[in-house]
């Protein structure tokens, strides 16, 4: 069990991350293709992963040289998800390039060590091997990751709209008390069940950031490093995704007053209920309107608690402000 023990500071210190975090993103997704546990929450994206990873040519690449050093097991180094990834995948790619030496050389010994690891991974603390690490990372977020990028942006957003409700509703325990089943909030201790070692974290005031991830199945994750930021990667909830729309089912059926109103309601977040009331029908002909908004791909809907919340696409939000979805 992985045991959080927080201060009055650190509840005051609780953050969310604001976007997606593409290393974060990078590992657990290569953890997706190690293994079968949640294949069917992921099996459109495996498909396609499988063919934009041959097409580019990077097969050998990810089963040679990413998933040595991204196994699916109790440790592999905290050098390659740096909290400046949180800024971006460039801001990301740059920390991995200029980690230092020294922490590079422990962590690759660590997971010869615990792991086992190929002995080119020692080389990982010069600059040339490195190089080639951020190069093959780029490029396979490019194939398999980018392409979701619009999708994995708008479970996140929604993830947050579903904590911000948590913590106006209930507080910051609420708000802890809500980020899975694994998870128990134990006041003052944060309690994640089934990590693969006993250890307590002591956050002395530094705060936690909760890392809402697209690709993380099953148990959150942290880092190894005790004196690293503090971070709780963990999986989101979400749909499994708008389904197709069949033919003469025109966008215009959409825009009707009821659909209007609701979808102007998902804009902050709203339950069925919410929307119901917002368009002034019915809860049940709300779910009617909320589910074609949905497999139109204007909205998308998660469970919250014992509802259903439901939050605004870009596709949806560039609707309601008249632009492209292209445009910013």
């Amino acid at each position: 069990m992985l045991r959080f023990h927080f201060t009055a500071e650190d509840l005051t210190r609780i953050r969310v991350a604001a976007a997606p975090h593409p290393l974060w993103e990078i590992a657990l997704s290569l953890h997706r293709l190690q293994t079968r546990d949640g294949r069917w929450a992921y099996a459109h994206w495996h498909r396609t992963a499988r063919v934009r990873l041959r097409d580019a040519g990077l097969d050998q690449v990810v089963q040679g040289f990413l998933l040595p050093v991204f196994p699916r097991a109790s440790y592999f180094p905290d050098f390659l998800t740096p909290a400046e990834g949180a800024e971006g995948l460039d801001a990301g790619l740059n920390a991995v390039l200029a980690a230092r030496r020294r922490q590079v050389a422990e962590e690759t010994a660590m997971l010869a060590g615990r792991v086992g690891a190929p002995s080119w991974v020692t080389r990982l603390v010069g600059s040339d091997t490195r190089g080639q690490l951020v190069r093959a990372l780029r490029a396979y977020h490019e194939a398999v990751i980018a392409p979701h990028e619009e999708r994995i942006g708008e479970c996140v957003q929604a993830e947050r709209i579903r904590h911000s409700r948590s913590l106006l509703d209930h507080g910051t325990g609420g708000l802890l008390s809500s980020l899975g089943p694994t998870i128990r909030w134990r006041h003052p201790v944060l309690e994640i069940a089934h990590y693969p070692e006993e250890r307590d974290v002591r956050l002395e005031g530094r705060g936690l950031l909760l890392i809402p991830s697209y690709f993380c199945w099953g148990n959150p994750v942290t880092l190894a490093d005790p004196e690293l930021p503090s971070v709780i990667v963990y999986p989101l909830q979400r749909d499994p995704g708008p389904a197709p729309v069949s033919e003469g089912q025109p966008l215009e059926a959409l825009l009707g007053r009821t659909r209007a109103s609701i979808l102007q309601a998902t804009a902050t977040g709203a339950t069925t209920t919410e929307a119901a009331q917002r368009a002034g029908v019915s809860p049940g002909t709300a779910t009617h309107h909320t589910t074609a908004l949905r497999n139109t791909g204007l909205i998308s809907s998660a469970r919250w608690a014992n509802t259903v919340l439901h939050t605004v696409t870009r596709l949806g939000a560039a609707l309601l402000s008249g632009s492209s979805p292209d445009r910013p």
